[in-house]
């Protein structure tokens, strides 16, 4: 049969002809029929062929409380609600603040009469300032700031904060992360237009930061906000692009500055410690020069006051005794002497050298017999003393001087 059969649908396949599907306006009815026995709506009937009676209200009415029961339980239970540890509920009845509770299961009326929020205290939340997700998308109405010496400088920083009060930080400002925004650009704004620019660029940031992140507390308890500051980092300071290069040749004068400046302290290092000891040693040396002088002049002018009062005992014996010694130490830093004799123009010559060496070679031992010519030892004889007639007339002569 074609699907154009006007007939196609309408051949009940229950009354013996049907080659066809079977009739989809029975199939409907019955299921009607299934789904009004499920509710209770419709009851079959007794013997004339389930024709329907009229509805039970009992059995409406149960159904319908039930339904009811079903739904309050539904919405009594949506009232219930899950506080992590770290953070806190705020219940609101008809829009209007109740309560606070803390981590665990809680319950409140359910939707409308109450809602709730969740806030997190223990996260750290971030505002970025002049910058947004990257340094380099740059926000220049937030950034470029005047300094002290009315130069301008471009920053961007970042504030992390937490909350302190979740009420404040819900009901007292509209959009408190907004109000962090512009506290901490105002903040900011007053440093650094206080402070010149080279200590901005470059020594002072964290102090910069530091003073940032106390006045943008002050404001912020001012506002009533609920926020702590806990951090303020600054993500870059320079100066704008259009004198960008004219700034890096002076950073790097300022760091050749610098690096000459420790290499000269380096040196002071260096050289002022070898000097201050050199100094040092000379004072103490002089100190001990000093010392020794006066020590032995000291001594001196001791033993000569010493001297001086044997001398007065006996004047004649101490000259004497004086002249020998003075002699003694002049002989015997010479090997040469020259005597000038009282009586005659002639001058007596005293090789003490030669003396001693002759009197050293009479005083070794005997040797074994040598060659002609050599000493014992292979070394030539000393040579002989001066046998002319001067000198023996000049040795007689100091003989007889010396006899009393």
């Amino acid at each position: 049969m074609s699907l154009n059969d006007p007939q196609w649908g309408k051949r009940g396949g229950g009354q013996g002809g049907g080659d066809g599907p079977p009739d989809l306006d029975e199939m409907w009815r019955s299921f009607n029929q299934k789904l009004n026995g499920i509710f209770n709506r419709r009851r079959g009937g007794g013997g004339n062929g389930g024709a329907s009676g009229p509805p039970n209200f009992r059995q409406i009415g149960g159904g319908i409380g039930l339904l009811a029961g079903l739904l309050l339980v539904v919405w009594l239970a949506s009232g219930f609600y899950i506080v992590v540890e770290g953070q806190r509920g705020v219940v609101l009845t008809l829009g209007k603040f109740s309560e606070v509770t803390n981590s665990g299961l809680r319950w409140r009326l359910p939707y409308p009469l109450q809602t709730h929020e969740i806030v997190d205290l223990t996260g750290v939340r971030t505002v970025e300032v002049g910058y947004r997700n990257n340094i380099k998308t740059k926000v220049l109405r937030e950034s470029l700031m005047l300094t002290d010496d009315e130069n301008i400088i471009d920053i961007q920083f970042a504030v992390q904060f937490t909350l302190k009060d979740p009420t404040e930080f819900l009901f007292n400002n509209r959009r408190p992360e907004e109000s962090v925004l512009q506290a901490a650009e105002a903040a900011t704004r007053e440093i650094v237009g206080k402070s010149k620019m080279d200590f901005v660029l470059y020594e002072g940031r964290e102090q910069v930061a530091a003073a940032a992140q106390k006045l943008m507390q002050e404001i912020l308890d001012r506002y009533q906000i609920g926020v702590s500051i806990s951090r303020v980092t600054m993500q870059n300071a320079q100066p704008p692009e259009q004198v960008q290069g004219a700034f890096d040749d002076a950073v790097r004068a300022k760091q050749d500055l610098e690096r000459q400046k420790n290499e000269g302290q380096a040196y002071y290092n260096d050289i002022v410690p070898k000097a201050s000891g050199t100094a040092a040693r000379l004072t103490e040396e002089a100190n001990g020069y000093r010392q020794s002088v006066i020590a032995n002049a000291e001594g001196e002018a001791s033993r000569f006051k010493q001297i001086l009062v044997e001398y007065n005992r006996a004047p004649g014996v101490m000259r004497d005794r004086m002249y020998i010694e003075t002699m003694q130490q002049i002989m015997t830093s010479t090997t040469k002497i020259l005597i000038d004799a009282r009586a005659g123009t002639n001058l007596l010559y005293l090789p003490l050298d030669k003396l001693i060496q002759m009197s050293g070679a009479a005083g070794a031992p005997d040797l074994p017999a040598a060659t002609p010519g050599t000493s014992a030892a292979g070394t030539a004889p000393p040579p002989s003393l001066d046998t002319s007639p001067r000198s023996r007339d000049t040795l007689r002569g100091r003989e007889r001087e010396g006899r009393p």
